[in-house]
């Protein structure tokens, strides 16, 4: 019988303490409602861990037992230190998988492993987006029918400043008009990288069915795995 996967779900734990309508949908945290999804896979072991613990919860001890990180943060983007950081980043490259989620992209370590700002024009008035796959055949878009349909959601628009992914997996589409390479897969050195953009603190999206079926089979990708 083969190992589980160990994943660890880290998020800053800041806008569950400062905004009360978080918790209204993730009563328990953003990662712990992360963790609830994924670990519907039998074969995945998820712990969570926020920037309030030891070490930012990113010690050396914790992220030598974990295969993939799936990662969420907002805004404080500065008060992780350069050296949980540095730590994050080397071990993607010697082979965890890593899992960005929504303004994940700003973090130091997205942006220190894609080697660019990954910044991109936004607007938050909760609009409609239109979530389409155009890579059918990748794995992490098995089992979901398109479209991801999100009533309210956060807008992130082009120019969306990446080098070119590996692999584009999904496109978005917002009301305003708006389009968004909102899944993305990435392979440095040893380790593989997946970013999907929705999941704004204030809306839903985690709950919503298809979405969680995106970050199963993202750590499932992400981790090497043939299932």
């Amino acid at each position: 019988m083969s190992s589980p996967i160990r994943v660890l779900v880290w998020n800053e734990g800041i806008e569950e303490k400062q905004k009360p309508e978080v918790l209204e949908h993730y009563p328990n945290g953003i990662h712990q409602a992360i963790a609830d999804a994924i670990k519907l896979v039998p074969s995945i072991q998820v712990r969570t861990a926020t920037m309030d613990q030891p070490e930012t919860g990113l010690s050396n001890a914790v992220l030598s037992e974990t295969d993939v990180l799936v990662w969420w943060s907002h805004n404080a983007y500065d008060q992780v230190p350069g050296e949980a950081t540095e730590r994050v980043k080397l071990r993607v490259l010697d082979g965890m998988g890593f899992v960005g989620l929504h303004s994940a992209m700003l973090s130091n370590v997205f942006k220190e492993l894609l080697g660019r700002p990954c910044t991109a024009p936004w607007r938050n008035v909760g609009e409609r987006e239109l979530i389409w796959t155009v890579d059918p055949s990748h794995p992490i878009a098995q089992g979901i029918e398109p479209p991801i349909e999100l009533p309210c959601e956060e807008m992130y628009g082009e120019p969306f400043d990446v080098p070119p992914p590996d692999e584009l997996i999904f496109l978005s589409w917002f009301e305003g008009g708006e389009v968004f390479r909102s899944g993305m897969c990435y392979r440095k050195e040893k380790g593989r990288i997946f970013y999907f953009r929705p999941g704004h603190e204030t809306y839903p999206t985690f709950l919503h069915p298809k979405v969680q079926r995106v970050l199963q089979n993202a750590v499932l990708w992400a981790a090497h795995s043939p299932d």
